[in-house]
């Protein structure tokens, strides 16, 4: 049980250390031009070049000390090399804010094609977190599909209408709270279809 906690503890730290470090690095530099081999980069930029390595880094250590990495920890980390990337290479804020967008419609596509064959893949993700029956799952996966595309929407039009600021204020704090605030939303769900007793 030790043990257990202990992973999950390091599973926390490793997900979140790499966005904290990036919204501490951004508020410091958020107002400076930093000048880095020869580049002017604006602090959100020099986030993302601190932000990308650490992802890395944090995938490894969860692959080298804790012997897993979900698929879906694989895909982020491709996204966030990818689009990270094109942010630090071409100096342009756009592509990591897009980053959301892709991952959540991704996850909801990923999702809606598992219900189309009656089968829950977040079952596969959560089923030890959350022991729900077949319908329950379904019901909730369903569900989290819907969520992911308001997600995703709710992230281009913020991106797109709101400063650089308002942006890494909801990535970092909206959309975490936003999902938390889905899962206690279903509560009618784990309460009639859940099995949480030994």
């Amino acid at each position: 049980m030790l043990q257990k906690n202990e992973n999950s503890l390091l599973k926390n730290l490793l997900e979140y250390t790499p966005i904290a470090v990036f919204f501490i690095v951004f508020v410091f530099f958020k107002n400076d031009q930093i000048s880095l081999f020869g580049r002017e980069l604006s602090g959100f930029v020099l986030a993302t070049l601190v932000f990308v390595p650490m992802v890395v880094i944090a995938t490894a250590v969860s692959w080298i000390v804790l012997k897993e990495v979900s698929r879906i920890q694989l895909l982020t980390l491709i996204l966030v090399v990818v689009f990270g990337g094109m942010t630090i290479f071409f100096n342009d804020e756009r592509f990591l804010k897009m980053k959301p967008t892709l991952i959540y419609c991704l996850f909801s596509i990923i999702l809606i094609f598992g219900v189309f064959r009656k089968i829950s893949y977040l079952e596969s993700l959560l089923g030890k977190a959350l022991p729900l029956n077949y319908d329950g799952w379904m019901i909730l996966t369903r569900r989290m599909a819907y969520f992911f595309l308001f997600l995703a929407a709710l992230n281009e039009f913020v991106w797109r209408t709101q400063t650089t600021e308002a942006w890494v204020y909801f990535k970092t704090f909206g959309l975490t709270i936003a999902m938390f605030a889905f899962f206690i939303s279903q509560y009618s769900v784990f309460k009639t279809h859940g099995n949480f007793t030994d």
